[in-house]
C-alpha cells in the first residue's frame, strides 16, 4: 500500500457520495452551467497544479541523496517552528525547492505593514485613500517582502541546507565562504516567492477565492494523504487497531464541524438610522446589524505564540523542544489568549465604528452615541473574546494530546492548530463566492438554504 493507492481510495469514496447524492450532481451541474465560474475554476485549479509542481523542483547543486536525510528531520520535527515553515511551503521547506520559503516571507511583511497603518500616520493615511492608497500598501509589503527574503534565504541555507552536507558546489564566491552555493540559491529562492505571490494575485484576480490562501491551503492538503497512510498503517500493523482508525476519524470530523462553527459564529449588534427626508424621499428609518466574529483574529494568534515558544527551546531546551509536556503547552495556550487579545484589539476599532455610525445618523437602540457606545461596543467584544481565545488555545494543543493518546506525529497535527483553522477558513471562503455566482444565476446554492452563513 502506498500513497497512491490512499489517493485512488479517496477518489472512489468521493465518486460514490457523488453518485449517490442527487443534490449535489446537480449543484456541480450548475456550476459547471456558469461559464464565467468554470472558467475561474479551471483557471485556479491549473495555476494551483504549477504551484504544486515547483515544489517539487530542487535548488541547484543540492545532492539528492545527502538531501534524504535533510526531509527525514523534518519529519521528526514538524511541531517546531520549522515544520510549521514547511507546511506553508507545502513540503517545498523540507525538500530544498525553488519555492522553498513559500509565502511566509509576504506573510510576514503583510503583518508588518498591517501594524505600520495603525502605528506610523504615514501608513494610516495611505490606508484611507481607498483603492489608490492599497495599491501603494501592496507595492510597500512587496518591497518589504524582498527585504525579508534577503534575510531569510541565506539564513535557511546556512542553518538548514548546508550543515547536512547535501550540497555539491561548496566553493567560496565574493569572499563567500559556500558562495558558489548561496548566492545563486537565494536570488532562485527570492524569484520563486515572488513568483508564488504572482500566482496568489492572478488567482485572486481571474480565479476563485484567494490566492495566497489557497496556495497555503493546497500546500497543508499535499500533505494529508501521506499522513493518513502513515496512521492506517500505524494502525493496522504497528499494535494498534482498525477500531481505533475509525473513532479518529469520527474525532476528526467533529472537530472539523466544531471550528466550522467557532469560525462562523458572529454577534449581532443593531443599529437604528434616522429618518431623513430629502425632497420626496425618506432615507434611514431602517435597523441593520455589526456583526462581530466571535473569532475575530483568525488564525494569527496561534502563529505568532508559536513563533514565540521556538525561543525558549533553543535557550533551555528540554520540555521546551517537547512538544507534548504539560509546561510547554500551558505556556502555549496562555500566550494564544494573550495575542488573540492583543490581535483582537488591533484590528477591531470601536471607536471607530461609533464615529461612523454618528456620521451617517446612526445609533444603538438604548446607549447614547459618542463615547458611552465605544465603551458598549468594547465591552461586548471584550466579552467575546474570551470564548473565542479559549476555543483557540483548545485547538492549539489539540495535536499535542492527540500524539499523547498514540496517534502518528503527522496525522495528529490535522487535529487542530494552523492546519486546521487555515482549512476551514479558506475553504469557507471559497464555497461563498461560489455560491454569489449560482445566487446571482437564480440557481440554488450549495446549502439546502441556499446560503452559506453563520447563526446569528
Amino acid at each position: 500500500m502506498n500513497q497512491y493507492l490512499i489517493v485512488g481510495i479517496i477518489l472512489v469514496v468521493l465518486v460514490a457520495l457523488l453518485a449517490t447524492n442527487k443534490k449535489l450532481v446537480e449543484t456541480l451541474k450548475n456550476i459547471y452551467k456558469i461559464e464565467e465560474l468554470r472558467k475561474r475554476i479551471l483557471f485556479t485549479l491549473g495555476l494551483l497544479l504549477i504551484y504544486r509542481l515547483g515544489s517539487f523542483v530542487t535548488l541547484p547543486g543540492i545532492d539528492h541523496a545527502g538531501l534524504e536525510a535533510f526531509t527525514k528531520s523534518f519529519a521528526e520535527n514538524d511541531n517546531s517552528l520549522m515544520g510549521l515553515l514547511n507546511i506553508f511551503s507545502g513540503g517545498a521547506f523540507s525538500q530544498a525547492s525553488i519555492f522553498a520559503l513559500g509565502v511566509m516571507p509576504y506573510i510576514t511583511a503583510s503583518i508588518i505593514i498591517q501594524l505600520m497603518g495603525i502605528m506610523v500616520p504615514y501608513f494610516r493615511k495611505m490606508q484611507r485613500e481607498g483603492e489608490s492608497g492599497r495599491r501603494r500598501m501592496n507595492q510597500w509589503t512587496r518591497f518589504l517582502t524582498i527585504a525579508v527574503l534577503l534575510l531569510q534565504g541565506p539564513a535557511y541555507l546556512a542553518t538548514q541546507v548546508i550543515p547536512t552536507g547535501a550540497v555539491v558546489a561548496n566553493g567560496s564566491l565574493f569572499g563567500i565562504e559556500h558562495g558558489a552555493f548561496i548566492v545563486p540559491a537565494v536570488i532562485i529562492l527570492i524569484a520563486g516567492t515572488m513568483f508564488i505571490m504572482w500566482l496568489g494575485e492572478k488567482i485572486t484576480d481571474r480565479g476563485i477565492g484567494n490566492g495566497i490562501s489557497l496556495i497555503i491551503m493546497i500546500g497543508i492538503v499535499a500533505r494529508l494523504p501521506q499522513a493518513f497512510l502513515q496512521e492506517f498503517m500505524f494502525q493496522t500493523t504497528g499494535g494498534g487497531s482498525i477500531i481505533m482508525l475509525i473513532v479518529e476519524l469520527v474525532f476528526l470530523a467533529l472537530v472539523f464541524m466544531l471550528a466550522i462553527a467557532i469560525v462562523q459564529a458572529v454577534r449581532r449588534i443593531p443599529v437604528q438610522y434616522a429618518k431623513r427626508i430629502v425632497g420626496n424621499k425618506q432615507y434611514g428609518g431602517v435597523r441593520q446589524y455589526i456583526p462581530l466574529k466571535l473569532n475575530a483574529a483568525n488564525v494569527m494568534p496561534i502563529i505568532f505564540a508559536q513563533a514565540l515558544m521556538f525561543i525558549p527551546g533553543l535557550i533551555w531546551g528540554g520540555q521546551w523542544l517537547d512538544i507534548t509536556s504539560f509546561w510547554y503547552n500551558f505556556t502555549l495556550a496562555v500566550l494564544v489568549i494573550a495575542f488573540t487579545y492583543f490581535y483582537t484589539a488591533i484590528i477591531i476599532n470601536p471607536q471607530m465604528m461609533a464615529d461612523d455610525m454618528k456620521r451617517n445618523g446612526g445609533f444603538i437602540p438604548g446607549v447614547k452615541p459618542g463615547k458611552s457606545t465605544v465603551t458598549y461596543i468594547d465591552n461586548i467584544m471584550t466579552r467575546i473574546t474570551l470564548p473565542g481565545s479559549i476555543f483557540l488555545a483548545i485547538i492549539t494543543i489539540l495535536p499535542a494530546i492527540a500524539m499523547t493518546i498514540g496517534i502518528t506525529q503527522s496525522f495528529a497535527y490535522f487535529f487542530g492548530g494552523t492546519s486546521l483553522l487555515i482549512m476551514v477558513g479558506v475553504v469557507l471562503d471559497t464555497l461563498k463566492q461560489i455560491e454569489s455566482y449560482l445566487l446571482m444565476r437564480h440557481y440554488d446554492g450549495l446549502m439546502k438554504t441556499g446560503r452559506i452563513q453563520g447563526r446569528y
